[in-house]
């Protein structure tokens, strides 16, 4: 893509980077930008030399900082908000159910869409500077790209609870501690920590893998009883992949595992 576009993408060595780039609004989405991230999006869950994907924000300030409050002004009525509404809700979505491992690399300020964008993702690494927060209460709105039914099912409902209706901003390190995110790295090394998460996962069968985050989206769903059924029956579907053999016989012959995806 070129220099110009609000997304851009890198691919090396199984790993795809995804940066949202706009930092002169702080990567904040609009519209336009999130209909090219889905564009993109689709194009890294069809390539399959892809095999982990980490998302990230351009320039030193923001991960995300949200969704462009001048295009929220702009907006008026109920029908041109449920535009808004029903592409962010689809493009996270997708994001959230994509067969293949995705990273939050959070450098920087993730508010509102920015913070419901790092929920729909697998694994969460934040700058140690990076900021956390649904701030919507205090523009007389609360979030509504996913944010209340993701957070409530990741974090303990009454924190969860305490960060939508005060609107606080919470650090890295609050964020690990309540199970929002995985890790805190130093600002200058959150991208090569998440290459070096994606690259742990790229070694990995990606048909083991996508059977197991449909196995953990679907269950997460259910009754236990119903989950417990469904992963009895999925982890008969990966029993009979030549992955799974693979990785057995390379076990008891004390080698690495040639992983193929099949």
């Amino acid at each position: 893509m070129t220099a110009e576009s609000s997304i851009l993408t890198e691919v090396s060595d199984g790993v795809a980077v995804l940066t949202i780039n706009r930092p002169k609004v702080l990567n904040a989405l609009d519209i336009p930008t999130l209909l090219e991230l889905e564009s993109a999006w689709m194009a890294l869950e069809a390539d399959a030399s892809v095999r982990a994907i980490i998302v990230t924000g351009a320039g030193d300030r923001a991960f995300v900082a949200g969704g462009d409050i001048a295009d929220l002004k702009s907006r008026e009525g109920l029908a041109h908000y449920q535009e808004f509404a029903e592409i962010v809700h689809r493009v996270f979505r997708r994001i959230e159910l994509c067969d293949k491992p995705t990273i939050a690399a959070v450098n920087g300020w993730a508010l509102g869409g920015g913070t419901e964008l790092v929920l729909a993702t697998d694994i969460r690494i934040l700058a140690d500077t990076a900021r956390l927060g649904l701030p919507e209460i205090t523009l007389g709105l609360f979030p509504g790209a996913g944010g209340t039914q993701r957070i409530i099912r990741q974090v303990p409902l009454c924190r969860a609870k305490e960060i939508m209706f005060t609107g606080e901003q919470i650090s890295a390190a609050e964020a690990v501690a309540i199970g929002l995110a995985n890790k805190v790295v130093p600002k200058a090394e959150v991208l090569a920590a998440a290459h070096e998460m994606a690259a742990r996962l790229a070694s990995k069968s990606p048909l083991v893998l996508k059977l197991l985050k449909r196995t953990l989206n679907s269950g997460g769903d259910m009754p236990l009883s119903a989950a417990l059924a469904h992963e009895q029956a999925m982890i008969g579907l990966v029993l009979d992949t030549e992955d799974s053999k693979e990785g057995c016989v390379a076990f008891l012959q004390k080698r690495p595992p040639s992983f193929t995806g099949r």
